[in-house]
């Protein structure tokens, strides 16, 4: 099965889907159909490690000042407590302090991309956090640890941003062409993620010049490692599009 690492851009991807939405409807098409998948999201960020263990996840409308089609919006895919089960064992194994959660339901980092992959709703599918205040080793060794479940037909699909600096939402215009360290840092990650450089990406902050720029902030970074951990074989980029000039929506895939 495969891994995935998703840019999920603004919530309004699901009205607006663009060249991302094409290219993540084409994912679901040609990749293997996953058993049921597991969404590691930048939205979901708690001090321990928790793993939704609902049995039917509601859409979680975790967003304010959208017009209200957005929030009209639902994607009713069944829970999977079974895999959550799974996560937990592998996790509890790995040293890790995992915690069941009873009420979590899906983010606009899980369905907002898989809304655009698997329309129908049809998959099972259960969400695990991430911890903003760990750094990316510790992310990276969840994905290590949570390699295995792609041996029965899950997908790990890690939803987070390859460039995430709000600061300059308020400082461009919508139209504005990719400012340059967009590009740049983009291009450095791709070039390490074909190289299988992990070590240069765990050290990101400091090996690339505009690391930080790029991530005021690691959340939207973090399940890039997660998904790392977990990855096996070559990895294949996609670069559909950047938006708002300051959102590089690259996407990988990792296919065992």
């Amino acid at each position: 099965m495969t891994t995935l690492f998703i840019s999920h851009g603004a919530p309004t991807l699901a009205m607006e889907p663009g060249k991302t939405g094409e290219m993540l409807h084409q994912l679901g098409l040609s990749l293997p159909r996953p058993r049921a998948i597991l969404v590691v999201s930048a939205h979901w960020d708690t001090p321990e490690p928790r793993v939704s263990f609902v049995p039917q996840p509601d859409t979680l409308h975790d967003f304010s000042g959208f017009p209200k089609a957005m929030y009209d919006m639902h994607y009713p895919a069944p829970g999977c407590p079974e895999l959550a089960g799974k996560v937990v064992a592998l996790l509890t194994d790995a040293q890790f302090n995992i915690q069941r959660d009873p009420k979590r339901g899906l983010d606009h980092g899980a369905w907002v991309p898989l809304m655009m992959m698997y329309p129908d709703a049809d998959i099972p599918v259960t969400q695990l956090s991430i911890q903003g205040h760990r750094d990316p080793a510790s992310h990276y060794r969840m994905g290590q640890a949570l390699a295995s479940l792609q041996d029965s037909g899950v997908m790990l699909l890690c939803s987070g941003a390859i460039t995430h600096n709000l600061r300059h939402l308020f400082e461009v215009q919508r139209t504005t062409s990719s400012l340059a360290y967009v590009t740049e840092f983009a291009n450095w990650v791709g070039d390490k993620i074909l190289d299988k450089n992990d070590e240069a990406l765990l050290n990101y902050r400091t090996q690339s010049i505009n690391g930080v720029l790029a991530h005021p902030e690691e959340d939207h970074i973090l399940p890039l490692f997660v998904a790392l951990g977990a990855a096996r074989g070559p990895a294949v980029r996609y670069q559909p599009e950047h938006t708002y000039g300051f959102l590089a929506m690259d996407a990988y895939a990792w296919a065992a």
